[in-house]
């Protein structure tokens, strides 16, 4: 299918659905009723007034009994406020006339895309393109689809075609500019927001776009000028406030981020970023319940996220809460998945049960903690590569394995479970499959460089982290690489590569810290160590001289759909 959408994995990314959900035109020609309703409705939609276009739309139908005419734009103005029962049912009310099935079929597809059913979307899609090949908003939302389905070098192909057959159309340029950022970095994709709000400067989808980029180059007063005027342009978004909460935070005014973190409602209550934020000022102002309860959430949405389970930890040991500490990270310092920072609060942990035990297992108990504290002090330089623990007797993982060996849900595990066998050979093989059946697909390029790492075959997984790198150039991607090419005894080649991802990302801590690690020791980098320093300070944390460079991610955090 054009439009196929990889049934291996299923990478979430909101803001890149939000634009494939976005309003869009449908030229029609004449000058009847039915056109002028559909024009009206086009250009209700376009200013994100989707209530007047319904309105609209259901008076021309009532006059005229055009519903098959109509249909499609109806349905398009009820999904846009939010009603997808409403959009599926005038979908399914009749049949469309065919200048108007193509939209209607792209809308269908917008449906099931916000439902999570990728392939109900990509055939739903496949229909939109037969009817509408050229209309540069169902390239918008195959590309969405495709970056959804993890095939983010397909991905970046159907946005170019998309812009290429509109260089106007604000989706397309802001969708380009997103998949820029993720592929090249933060400033590479500036250029792209820029060119396309010199276009339309009232459009929600690229200020916000745009915003979220300066925020997190640490542009904070840029950022807050534009999060301001999104905040004009669209009242009812609650991203501005979210924008205007981080940068409070980042002033370390906690108080005023809460108020206005608070102030969104339930807006944010599933997204990960303000999750973290939240539990984050609840734990500066000492609501451990709070915070625990925020990182509790996050890391249920996100297991394989070491820095939530790092943050609920502190949580739970702010609480004095030492059992479920011992109970829910001592599996990762056991597993080698835990920093020093986390393994050396384990070990407190354990010390702490010890003067609540019994003489015999408070012995135990200190003595793991010793063991622990000691482990996390010794814990220097790069860190190798460990494989997360499989869930599953590796046995029946195989069978899953074997019944659909395309499905990254039944691969993934496996892999973890050989990995975890000591069976590297044989994950060898499964995962290089995976990444060859996903080509367009980074997490599938890394997991197999990952399995050469556990291996021992530094420059081989290069080659896997280098195409992953020229689909999807992230901090994930970046620590692989670093591991590898110092692994390969290429350290000069590594601080480049480093300092370069560090001038596309000025706020990478990752960056920072892997540059500090690749420089300790060096007396002719003494000053930029110095200003490494200085500019981590500035973001209220600090490098980790005395603690080495991040731990290479977990062999198998490929993301599986």
């Amino acid at each position: 299918m054009t439009c196929s959408s990889s049934t291996t994995f299923n990478i979430r990314r909101g803001a890149l659905l939000a634009l494939a959900l976005g309003g869009a035109t449908v030229a029609s020609g004449g000058d009847t009723a039915i056109d002028a309703a559909r024009r009206e409705a086009d250009a209700a939609i376009t200013r994100h007034d989707p209530v007047s276009a319904e309105v609209g739309l259901r008076k021309v139908i009532a006059r005229t009994h055009a519903d098959n005419a109509l249909r499609a734009w109806l349905a398009e103005a009820l999904f846009a406020q939010g009603d997808s029962a409403g959009a599926t049912a005038a979908l399914d009310g009749g049949p469309m006339t065919p200048d108007s099935a193509g939209l209607g079929w792209r809308v269908r597809g917008q449906i099931a895309l916000a439902d999570g059913r990728l392939d109900a979307a990509a055939a739903a899609f496949d229909q939109a393109l037969q009817r509408a090949p050229d209309d540069a908003d169902v390239w918008v939302a195959i590309a969405s689809l495709r970056f959804t389905g993890g095939e983010q070098a397909l991905a970046v192909a159907a946005a170019d075609r998309a812009v290429a057959l509109d260089p106007r159309n604000p989706r397309a340029l802001a969708l380009r500019g997103m998949l820029i950022r993720e592929q090249y970095g933060l400033a590479a994709s500036l250029p792209w927001f820029e060119a396309a709000l010199h276009l339309h400067p009232d459009e929600p989808p690229l200020l916000d776009a745009y915003a979220s980029t300066l925020g997190d180059m640490g542009q904070y007063r840029a950022m807050l000028i534009v999060a301001r005027k999104l905040a004009e342009v669209d009242p009812k978004n609650p991203r501005p406030r979210l924008m205007e909460a981080v940068l409070a935070a980042r002033a370390g005014e906690t108080g005023l981020a809460r108020s206005i973190l608070q102030r969104t409602g339930t807006a944010f209550r599933d997204m990960p970023a303000a999750l973290l934020l939240s539990g984050v000022l609840d734990y500066r102002a000492g609501n451990f319940d709070l915070s625990v309860g925020a990182f509790e959430r996050l890391v249920r949405m996100q297991p394989d996220n070491m820095v939530a389970r790092h943050l609920l930890a502190r949580a739970l040991a702010a609480k004095g809460d030492w059992r479920r500490v011992v109970d829910l990270f001592d599996g990762d310092v056991a597993a080698g998945r835990a920093g020093p920072d986390l393994t050396a609060l384990v070990g407190q942990a354990w010390n702490r049960l010890a003067g609540r035990e019994s003489a015999a297992r408070a012995n135990g108990d200190r003595a793991r903690g010793q063991t622990l504290i000691a482990r996390a002090a010794a814990m220097r330089g790069l860190q190798g590569a460990a494989p997360l623990a499989g869930n599953g007797a590796l046995s029946v993982l195989a069978q899953h394995y074997d019944d659909n060996p395309r499905l990254a849900a039944n691969a993934v595990p496996y892999i973890r479970a050989l990995l975890a066998a000591h069976q590297a050979d044989v994950a060898q093989p499964v995962a290089d499959r995976l990444r060859d059946e996903n080509a367009g697909n980074a997490d599938a390029q890394m997991l197999a460089g990952d399995v050469r790492m556990m291996r021992g075959d530094a420059r081989s997984a290069l080659i896997d982290y280098t195409n992953a790198a020229a689909i999807r150039f992230n901090e994930a991607v970046l620590v692989r690489m670093d591991s590898a090419l110092r692994a390969a005894g290429r350290a000069g080649d590594a601080d480049g590569m480093t300092s370069r991802y560090l001038a596309q990302n000025p706020e990478s801590a990752v960056a920072m810290t892997l540059l500090a690690a690749g420089w300790a020791g060096n007396p002719a980098r003494a000053a930029d160590l110095a200003a490494l320093r200085k500019a981590m300070l500035a973001r209220g944390t600090d490098l980790p001289l005395a603690g080495g460079a991040p731990k290479a991610p977990s062999t198998t955090r490929a993301k599986a759909g």
